[in-house]
C-alpha cells in the first residue's frame, strides 16, 4: 500500500483528550514531527479527527 506522511502543526494543550489520544495514536507526540503511515481508511480518519493539527505532506 502507499505511504502517507504526517506533520504535526498544532499543540495538543487546550484540546479534548479525545484528540490528544488520536495523536498519540497517530504517533506524534511533538510540533514539527513527521510520520510516514501505511495510507488506510483508518489513519484517514483519524487524520480527518484532528485535521485542525496536522498536515499531509506528499
Amino acid at each position: 500500500m502507499a505511504k502517507i506522511k504526517i506533520k504535526q502543526t498544532g499543540s495538543p494543550i487546550r484540546r479534548p483528550a479525545s484528540q490528544r489520544a488520536t495523536l498519540k495514536g497517530l504517533g506524534l507526540d511533538k510540533l514539527n514531527r513527521v510520520v510516514e503511515l501505511e495510507d488506510t481508511p483508518e489513519v484517514r480518519g483519524m487524520i480527518r479527527a484532528v485535521r485542525h493539527m496536522v498536515e499531509v505532506q506528499n
